[in-house]
């Protein structure tokens, strides 16, 4: 991590093509039961975001930064992760 700056743009940029990549999945995979799932993980995809923009802005006090920001790093890659299995999943 270079700074917060940049880790706050690759949060932005992460979840902005998440969110990009699950709308298109919604419109070409024409699923009746879809919806209500495309809407859940759009607004799951929405608070990952403002969380993790948060917990940047805002580290723990008491912890080490860089131990934190690596933990913050780390956990943000596994929702992610579980992100993306839930678009593979709605294909």
């Amino acid at each position: 991590m270079a700074n917060k700056r940049n880790l706050k743009k690759e949060i932005n940029f992460v979840c902005s093509e998440l969110f990009a990549e699950c709308i298109a999945v919604s419109t070409y995979t024409k699923r009746p039961d879809s919806g209500d799932n495309v809407n859940a993980l759009l607004k799951s995809i929405l608070r990952l975001h403002s969380d993790y923009i948060m917990r940047v802005s805002h580290p723990e006090p008491g912890m080490a930064a860089k131990k934190y920001y690596r933990v913050l790093v780390d956990s943000f890659n596994k929702d992610i992760n579980n992100v993306v299995d839930e678009i593979g999943n709605m294909l």
